[in-house]
């Protein structure tokens, strides 16, 4: 046992050394809270900083969209996509250069729109996405070494480590003016956007000068996991839906990327990325996480890059120079140096004299674009447009967008006015797509209006160049430098002003110019955009009357224009624009076995083979069609049909009423084409805007109020009531069988229909083709009997309702508007017939048929002219032709027929009214001398008219 003394100071040591550890863990502990509590304050303090950094962020962004707010008034163009808001979804809008305003007004849009903000944290905890702002530039000034969206990168990388995220990207174009690049402009970096990323100081110009005039569109958003995953199985695959993302896929094919204008190193490193990424899933070479995502950020960022470009392309324009340089151009092309030699060689002059014969051609014809000029138009047809209409009515305009991004534009409207030139152009502008360049008749180069319209929409063509070739040559290789450089292009595909209503047949020229341009080689698809433009009034009313009725055609001038002008205080109505469905290029040449690149790319005078030629033919037809399926039923060519089909064109109120409620029930009930817009208006209000007009008159009347036609307005309703006659002729031509027999077996009505079917189909270029009458028929029908308009009667026998019902009197006036045609066909085949086989020319029948119509006019009808409109006996007369009832002989026009022509005629009496028969028969008997005496007359004013035009 140790002593006392001992054990006593080894417990004093013990104890100490328990005391020195637990000291020393105190200490430790100490030390590690302290390190601790040091690290959390930190954290916090961080924390703290980056609130505040936020803060004052936010409180920057707050300020600048106030102030932006006041200096800015954006136009939101197209329509407002849909945006996911769903609990998960998140949304990052894509601009293509830095900007701050530009952000600022993204976000000062998105909050207007409902949109989720762009100027706002976008956080995913979940899968470690934490950005402070939903706003991707896809050229971003902190993008270092190889030039990628940090943003972008951070998010592909999160896309590809994790399947659940949903990241949307809504691409948004923003314009500061829409001038197109001048390419000789010393101030083009202080004009509108062009295609020069903006500096502080053009920025700072834009905000100020051009902040009324700046233009925002929103794009459908896509999908960032489809764009990976598209891009990581097939390269260059669009998104499907999505037809404006092929342009943007073009830009992988690896012979496209060689020919772009980028630096040598940017195209390297894509196609170094797209070797990468198609080779991921399958190669067994190492390629780094790091290096992926970026090869993979990189082709993102190029196919959005590649997508906001084709639609800012569609909204500025292609760049442009100025008249004089492309003048030089064009003169100096090959095929123009080949067209100069043939006519040098052709008119025995030297190459330069041609070569100044041909720069003179260019003037004449070359648009002179002036962006001034252009806002100058703009804002006095903003003005004008309110002092004359009562609104401008636009239908199935985004179909037209859709295209714009990538295809060539073809616009191919019908022609009712003067007044189409502009309204068409201001439309488009003011939807925010580019200006097309128009395809104007030279007489309207007059003084002063000429150089204005020359400055901003219209390049100038001659009425008629067939045996200039040297013109012709120069024409065609300007056309085909506006479709190379892309620009859009409108021209009336009818030629000339309807003078009837009615679409006149399809004037070919610039039509087979634009496809032999195509053929030479393009850029992009091309698509042609039938446009139907129906007025409710029309300046030009009183002078297609008179030219209709033989009066001599008035030549623009300055003079006259200015007294259209004094129109102006006058309201007009509404003006309606329908956009067709596109037809586009490549569908033609594939079924006419057309091949792409197959003409010349250095040449303008090689001829379109047979099967390109019957393509022209087949296309200038169906846009014709398409442009009727794109009809709008207005009040106003609603009630001159119901008002016309009267004698008197008069109808008490309550009967006028009813027989447009009918007309409506038609047309819905078995509506023409998808395209066709009918008025909602009610009858009664309907009415009522006719006498707003001043078209129709309400004269009371202890019986019942009366409603006709104003004094000396019956004319002009027979213009407007044909602008929609195809819409119900099939009815009408129904109707006008059932009543005039009072009952008929149905399979004889489908036998008439069908024998005169294609004459109503060329005349009024109805869509639907004979081989589908049997189920239109039964449509009509259908509709017909539901409305109780005609009976069934059973066994295949149709017939009237009472003669004394309201129906039977509905019946009556629904028969009414097809008559006109039918009688125009009785008569000339009258004129066939007697006057016999091989003795008449085409031209001789035309012009005899013009006679007889206008002397039956006046003798029996109401004066309406547009009954004995040549355009309408040179139609009928085309169709026996093609149908080969008659045939011409190639040298002499003298026209060959058989028996058939009577089998034809012989259908008249099931149709029309006995009487009219007879007048129609009588007309139509002229003598030897009284034929000769008639063509002596018509030849001697034919030289008289060219004499005058000469």
């Amino acid at each position: 046992m140790l002593p006392s003394r001992l054990m006593h100071s080894l417990k004093q040591r013990l104890k100490k050394q328990r005391q020195t550890q637990k000291s020393n863990r105190d200490n430790s502990s100490d030390a590690q809270r302290s390190a601790l509590s040091f690290q959390e304050q930190a954290a916090q303090a961080g924390a703290a900083i980056s609130r505040s950094g936020r803060s004052v962020n936010q409180l920057y962004r707050k300020l600048s969209g106030k102030s932006l707010e006041l200096a800015v008034k954006p136009k939101v163009i197209g329509e407002l996509p849909e945006i996911n808001t769903e609990e998960g979804a998140l949304t990052f809008y894509v601009l293509r250069e830095y900007s701050r305003s530009n952000s600022v007004l993204v976000d000062l849009q998105t909050k207007k729109h409902g949109f989720p903000p762009a100027l706002v944290g976008v956080e995913d905890s979940v899968h470690n996405i934490d950005e402070n702002a939903a706003v991707i530039f896809l050229n971003h000034p902190d993008a270092k070494g190889r030039k990628v969206s940090p943003r972008l990168a951070r998010l592909v990388s999160a896309c590809r480590q994790n399947s659940a995220p949903k990241i949307n990207l809504v691409p948004v174009s923003i314009l500061w003016g829409r001038a197109p690049e001048n390419e000789d402009s010393l101030f083009k970096l202080l004009m509108a956007d062009n295609w020069e990323e903006p500096t502080i100081a053009k920025q700072l110009f834009n905000i100020g000068v051009m902040g009324r005039d700046t233009f925002v569109q929103f794009h459908p958003p896509q999908s960032l996991h489809d764009i990976i995953e598209t891009l990581s199985q097939s390269g260059a695959d669009h998104i499907p839906g999505d037809e404006a993302e092929k342009v943007a896929n073009d830009l992988f094919d690896d012979a496209k990327l060689a020919d772009t204008a980028l630096p040598k190193s940017e195209k390297e490193l894509l196609l170094q990325a797209k070797k990468n990424i198609e080779a991921l899933p399958t190669s067994t070479a190492l390629l780094t996480a790091t290096e992926a995502n970026f090869s993979l950020t990189l082709l993102v960022q190029h196919k959005l890059n590649g997508f906001l470009d084709s639609q800012r392309q569609s909204m500025i324009g292609p760049d442009l120079s100025d008249k004089r340089n492309l003048v030089d151009k064009l003169i100096r092309s090959p095929a123009i140096n080949h067209a100069c030699e043939q006519e040098a060689t052709a008119s025995n002059i030297s190459i330069n004299e041609a070569r100044q014969l041909a720069r003179g051609y260019a003037n004449e014809i070359v648009n002179d674009y002036n962006y001034s000029v252009v806002k100058f138009f703009y804002k006095f047809l903003d003005w004008l447009w309110t002092q004359l209409y009562d609104g401008v009515e636009v239908h199935h305009f985004e179909r037209v967008r859709s295209l714009a991004a990538t295809h060539e534009l073809i616009y191919v409207p019908c022609h009712r006015s003067h007044v189409d030139y502009l309204l068409l152009a201001y439309i488009i502008f003011e939807k925010g797509l580019g200006l097309p360049y128009v395809a104007a008749g030279n007489n309207l180069d007059v003084p002063v209006i000429g150089p204005l319209l020359r400055s901003a929409v219209a390049f100038y063509i001659r009425r008629s160049f067939k045996d200039n070739e040297l013109y012709k040559a120069v024409l065609r290789e300007y056309l085909h430098t506006l479709i190379q450089r892309n620009t859009p292009i409108e021209y009336f595909i009818e030629g000339g002003r309807s003078r009837s209503g009615r679409l006149l047949p399809p004037k070919l020229g610039m039509l087979a110019m634009t496809v032999h341009s195509h053929l030479r080689g393009s850029n992009k698809p091309l698509a042609f955009i039938p446009t139907y433009i129906g007025y409710e009034r029309i300046m030009e009313g009183g002078t297609y009357i008179g030219e209709l009725k033989g009066k001599p055609k008035e030549s623009e001038s300055l003079l006259g224009l200015l007294k259209v002008s004094r129109k102006i205080e006058r309201i007009f109505g509404h003006v309606h624009l329908s956009f067709g469905t596109p037809l586009h290029m490549e569908d033609f040449m594939q079924k006419f076995d057309v091949a792409p690149n197959s003409l010349p790319a250095d040449r303008t005078n090689t001829p379109l083979d047979t099967k390109a030629a019957a393509m022209v033919d087949n296309l200038g037809v169906k846009i014709m069609q398409n442009i009727n399926k794109a009809a709008v039923i207005n009040p106003i060519s609603l009630l001159s049909l119901v008002l016309l089909s009267t004698p008197k064109a008069a109808l008490d109120e309550e009967s006028c009423r009813e027989q447009i409620a009918l007309y409506q029930a038609i047309a819905n009930g078995s509506p023409y084409a998808e395209d066709t817009i009918i008025t909602d208006m009610s009858a009664q209000s309907i009415i009522d805007y006719g006498i707003k007009l001043k078209l129709i008159e309400r004269t009371p009347h202890i019986l019942g109020d009366m409603i006709k036609v104003m004094p000396k307005q019956i004319a002009i309703l027979s213009y407007f009531r044909n602008n929609i006659l195809h819409v119900f002729i099939i009815s009408s031509f129904l109707a006008a069988l059932i009543y005039r027999n009072g009952r008929i077996e149905r399979k004889h009505l489908d036998s008439i229909v069908t024998q005169l079917y294609p004459f109503l189909q060329s005349e009024l270029f109805l869509y639907r083709a004979a081989r589908n009458l049997p189920s239109l028929i039964d449509e009509k029908l259908s509709n017909l009997i539901d409305l109780g308009i005609i009976v069934d009667l059973g066994n295949g026998i149709l017939g009237t309702p009472e003669k004394n019902s309201e129906q039977y009197q509905q019946l009556d006036m629904l028969a009414s508007p097809v008559s006109q045609s039918l009688e125009r066909y009785f008569m000339s085949l009258a004129l066939l017939a007697q006057q016999g086989s091989g003795n008449l020319t085409a031209d001789q029948v035309v012009d005899l048929c013009h006679l007889l119509g206008q002397r039956l006019s006046v003798l029996y009808a109401d004066d309406i002219p547009d009954f004995f409109d040549r355009a309408l006996f040179t139609s009928f007369l085309n169709a026996l032709l093609r149908l080969d009832y008659v045939q011409k002989d190639a040298e002499t026009g003298v026209l060959t027929f058989d028996e058939r022509i009577n089998n034809i005629a012989r259908h008249a009496h099931y149709i029309l009214n006995p009487d009219i028969m007879q007048i129609l028969q009588h007309v139509a008997s002229l003598d030897e001398e009284e034929i000769n005496h008639a063509i002596s007359e018509i030849n001697n004013k034919k030289l008289i008219k060219f004499s005058r035009k000469r």
